[in-house]
């Protein structure tokens, strides 16, 4: 028997270009990386730093850690408040866009009535209008025809119904198939039932994906908030930080490490939130439910 010494010979220098070639491959992702994770480093150090420098310094910490830069920014603005301001905001944009973005996900995909096409487009349509269009009129409603000036509810009604996560629940609802639900029908299931029992189940990473997009937008939201609160007590963490800034930082010792101690506490929800629904952010196997 003979043995094709070429191919013998090739066969280890096609395993070494494949070794480099993915180690490079790492190596540019490991860069790209630490660029993207730098600015949360220069925030955590500074954070805890008796004197935070604004320059690449930043890269070897200097000595002198402290708490201070925490205790400072919570007596200025009432940090706890703050928190709490800000969780109420988020968590009912949340509960809105979770409660309504499934029925009318699920309505727009699985359910057939006249004009579900129309307004779908019509829906599309709405996520092209800024909301900076829609602020004043809102404003005008909310605060002077409603009263709802300075209160949660006032924060959290024109957030209440997204259309982006509408559009990804349906997209996702559309992708379930049609034999589950008719199985259910003939059970005798309500379409109520089916949608709690069987279609949400099923969408988990879409609702992982929604929830995250959903606690970023408000949690970091500046503008309405700002707009619709004049009281301090009522104003979310966003908005009191940028308050400390313009108003009181150049009076304190320390206003860089006050500031990203603000900041710091700021960003820190969102990458413990990441870091627990970033499991769920892959593909379902739902054609494994029907088998059998």
């Amino acid at each position: 028997m003979s043995v094709d010494r070429s191919t013998a010979g090739n066969a280890p220098d096609h395993a070494h270009r494949k070794r480099a070639s993915r180690g490079a491959v790492y190596t540019v992702l490991a860069v790209i990386a630490l660029v993207f994770i730098f600015p949360f480093y220069f925030m955590a150090i500074g954070a805890f730093q008796e004197d935070p420098t604004t320059s690449l310094s930043a890269l070897a910490p200097r000595g002198g850690w402290t708490l201070e830069n925490f205790t400072t920014i919570n007596e200025r603005l009432g940090l706890l408040r703050a928190l709490v301001n800000s969780l109420v905001f988020t968590a009912g944009v949340l509960a809105g866009t979770l409660v309504f973005g499934l029925a009318a996900g699920y309505a727009l995909a699985r359910l057939r009535w006249r004009g579900r096409g129309a307004l779908f487009v019509i829906m599309l349509g709405v996520q092209m209008v800024p909301f900076q269009l829609l602020m004043i009129p809102l404003y005008v409603q909310i605060a002077g025809n409603y009263g709802l000036g300075d209160t949660y509810a006032g924060m959290i009604l024109p957030s209440l119904i997204n259309t982006t996560a509408v559009f990804i629940f349906r997209q996702f609802f559309r992708s379930l198939p049609e034999s589950i639900f008719e199985a259910a029908r003939i059970d005798g299931a309500s379409e109520l039932r089916v949608l709690w029992s069987i279609a949400i189940p099923m969408v988990r990473p879409a609702i992982a994906t929604v929830v995250l997009i959903t606690f970023i937008g408000p949690w970091n939201e500046f503008l309405w908030p700002f707009l619709i609160t004049k009281e301090s007590s009522m104003q979310p963490l966003a908005v009191a930080l940028a308050n400390y800034i313009n108003n009181v930082a150049g009076t304190v010792a320390n206003p860089n490490g006050a500031i990203l101690a603000g900041a710091c506490t700021l960003a820190f929800p969102v990458v413990i939130l990441f870091c627990l629904f970033q499991r769920y952010f892959t593909a379902s196997d739902i054609g494994a439910g029907i088998k059998g």
